[in-house]
Order: structure tokens, then sequence, then C-alpha cells
């Protein structure tokens, strides 16, 4: 993990947020190339989960969020962690990490008994603060979708099963953030909620595991750094009939890399009835099945019910913590030498090529190499870098460490001859090509 942490602030992948004044605890900046990474995972995610598909639509959705979809979701009530306080040293720890008894920090056992502690962020709304008048900010972005579920079918005329699928930054007040962008309090989600009929949900939690086992390895992890874990019941989730946690191997242990629940009707049927409850469905119609706000017709046996919902839901930034662990990889070279390899999939590199004139102060060979970054700029691919330092083994093995796939040296052949070398990350294979090719061996490359 350190050499990963190293590599991140070193090149700018990840860097502690506001360190300047010494840092925020459990949240992170993502730099120059993170953000890079980070976008490109996101992309990969929404293509496969939208664009390739014909059964899922998009949402973005509020981070505010009332007061009551949280109460009546559960989460006001289950939404916690057991908080145990050293009286010795004055940390403070989740019960389920101490051990035997020990403050992780000073070794005491002078502990507090455990407490509840609600991880849900508060935030004052409106000009006047109280009790009443405050918001959440959302611990995670499933809420929004199920009070959605009507909105999205009715406007686009969607029949179950059908997805809903959405990408944004959730809150939770972490005891112990951790294991660097791990576990944070400010983080960032994709979640699929799949609606399904009820009885159809067990097939499709098992369709859906296969699904992100695949994707997952698209993004380069290896099928050995994954395992299925089973959740017991005992440790279900409030909400959940049964969870499957693709887990992976951190550099600090085999931990969740995403979970995926069959919530059945838990989330949709609550809030359908707390709309009654609340006054929002007439009470001469209570006892109505159509009034449902959160329920489908079944047109051929004439009736309606709440559609159960199947969630892959995985975090970005351990995502982007696996890739990168994943991809990190030191080469000996002999003679005592290594390379530092980030052996990204090319859909993921921050830097899909990198240009590099031979020398930085002749203006013929920086022009021709700005004319080609443009071109290469120009088919939308990603960010292709000018790399005008005038060192050319240097710049290979940085646009190695950050896991760019090619390099393209512009020299004085491609003055004379119109060819420039081409260099691939993996192999160190070097190669001259002409440029009036290096558009198709640059698509190539990305394959």
């Amino acid at each position: 993990m350190e050499e990963l942490v190293s590599l991140c602030k070193r090149r700018g992948f990840v860097f502690q947020s506001g360190e300047v004044y010494g840092g925020l605890q459990g949240v992170y900046d993502y730099g120059p190339l993170g953000v890079e990474l980070k976008n490109n995972l996101k992309n990969s995610w929404w293509s496969s989960m939208v664009y390739e598909r014909d059964d899922i639509e998009g949402l973005d959705a509020s981070i505010l969020s009332k007061q009551e979809l949280f109460r009546y979701s559960g989460h006001e009530e289950t939404f916690s962690d057991p908080l145990v306080d050293c009286r010795s040293c004055k940390s403070r720890w989740r019960e389920d990490l101490v051990k035997d008894g020990k403050c992780l920090s000073c070794g005491s056992t002078d502990l507090t008994e455990a407490r509840a502690f609600n991880l849900m962020f508060r935030t004052p709304m409106g000009p006047v603060e109280n009790e009443e008048s405050f918001a959440y900010l959302r611990p995670e972005t499933a809420q929004h979708i199920f009070t959605s579920f009507k909105n999205v079918q009715d406007s686009t005329s969607r029949q179950i099963p059908f997805g809903i699928a959405q990408i944004g930054k959730a809150f939770r007040n972490e005891i112990n953030p951790r294991n660097f962008i791990f576990r944070l309090r400010e983080f960032e989600q994709m979640e699929l909620e799949y609606f399904v009929r009820p009885g159809d949900d067990e097939a499709a939690l098992d369709y859906w595991r296969d699904q992100r086992l695949r994707w997952w390895e698209d993004q380069g992890i290896e099928p050995s750094s994954l395992e299925i874990y089973d959740v017991p019941e005992s440790d279900l989730a409030h909400y959940s009939k049964r969870t499957l946690d693709i887990m992976y191997r951190f550099p600090h242990g085999l931990e969740e890399l995403e979970g995926i629940a069959n919530r059945t009707d838990f989330d949709l049927g609550s809030h359908t009835k707390n709309q009654r409850g609340l006054g929002l469905v007439s009470e001469t119609k209570k006892n109505d099945e159509s009034t449902m706000r959160l329920a489908v017709q079944d047109i051929e046996a004439k009736k309606w019910y709440v559609p159960y919902v199947i969630e892959p839901s995985a975090g970005v930034d351990r995502g982007v913590l696996a890739v990168l662990n994943e991809a990190y990889t030191v080469e000996e070279l002999g003679e005592g030498k290594e390379r530092v390899v980030l052996r990204l999939k090319s859909h993921l590199s921050p830097i899909k090529a990198a240009v590099i004139p031979l020398k930085k102060n002749k203006e013929a060979l920086v022009g021709l190499a700005k004319e080609i970054k443009s071109s290469l700029q120009s088919m939308g691919k990603g960010r292709v870098f000018l790399e005008n330092t005038g060192n050319i083994g240097k710049a290979y093995r940085r646009h190695d460490e950050v896991g760019t796939p090619v390099c393209i040296t512009v020299d004085f052949g491609s003055l004379e001859n119109g060819t420039v070398t081409l260099r691939d990350r993996d192999t160190m294979e070097q190669r001259t090509v002409a440029i009036s090719d290096l558009n198709q061996l640059y698509l190539d490359s990305l394959k």
C-alpha cells in the first residue's frame, strides 16, 4: 500500500484533501491523472450498464435528501456502527475492529461500553437551524432511485424487468476511515437497481453476479484476485434477503469490492406504505392497489404488485484502488535496474499516448509533435499528452509509471522521412512507422 500511495502522490493520481492544513481524514482529492482514471472507470461502467443494454436507464439524483426519505427507508434506525472510546488515549474505534478488548492505538483495556453511532451527515436547510429544518447528505445513491422509480418508468414506458443506473457521491461519517481510498467519508458509488417480478429475484441475483465478475475482469482484475462471499443471514443489511459480495485482495487484505443484494420489495414497499401514512394517497382509495405510487400493473393477471430489486453496488474509489493495485508492476531490467509499470487496460489509462519531441527547443520538431498530438486528440479516444521535456529516457519511464500505452517520438527522421518511433509500454518494443499510418496504429494500440 505504501508504494501505491507514494506513486499516487508523486504522479498526480490522488492527494490528501486540504494537505496544506494538515489534511482532512477520510477525504481525498483526485489529481490530473487520477481524475482521468476515475472518469474512465465510471465511463466503462456506464457504457456497460446503459449504452450496451436495452433494459437500463440512467439517473442523476440530488445529494440533499429529505428527512422522511431516510426515516422510512430504515436508515435513521439502522444505519449505525457500534462505537467504543478508549479512556486512556481518547481514541475512538468501531467495536468490531477491537480485538481482545484492547485499544488499537495504545493497547489499553479501559474502553467504554459500545454505543450506536449514526453514520449519516446532517446539514441545516433554510435560514433557521432547528430539529425540523435539516436535510441529510445521502449515505447511498439507491434511495433516490427508488423514489424516482415511477417517474422513470412513466417517462420511458419501461416494462419489468428493467433497471435504473446512477453514479454519484455519497457520504458516511465513518468512525475510522482507513486504508487510503478504500474507506472514506466522501466517496462515489456506481449503483444499479434492477427491478424484477417477485419469484424471478433469485435467478436475477445469480445473473448479475456473473455479469459483474466478468466486468471486473474486463477492467484488468485477474479472476484469481476475486472471490464471492455469500453474506451470512446474521450479517445481512435490514433490507436484504440475500447478498453476494465480490471480494478483492487489496494490499491490506481480502475486502469487499462490490455488493450484489436482493433487496426484495423492501424499499419500494416501504416508500409506498409511508406515502399513504403521510396522506399522499386519498383515504377513500387506501385499499385500491392502483394507488400504490411505486407499484406496477400486471396486465394479464389484472393486478398490481411491487417489484423486487437486485442491486449491484460498487464503490468507484475502491475500484480505482483495485485496478491500480492489479496494474502495479515492478520489473527487473538486469544490472540492478528496475522499472515501475502500470499495466492498465488501455480504456482506463489516464493518458492514451504521449508525443515526445527529441529536443524541446527545436522549433520544427516541437511544431510537428504538436500537429501529431492534435490529430490524435481529435479522434476522441482520451487524453493525448505532449511530453516536451527533451529527455527521452525519463519520458519513457514516467509514462510507464502512469500507464500510457504508447509513446511516439518525433526526431529528425520525422522531418526528413515522415516517420516517428512508436514504443509499446508493456514490451518496450520500438519500431519506426510512417506518420500517415499513425492514426490507425494509435487506434490499434487502444484495443
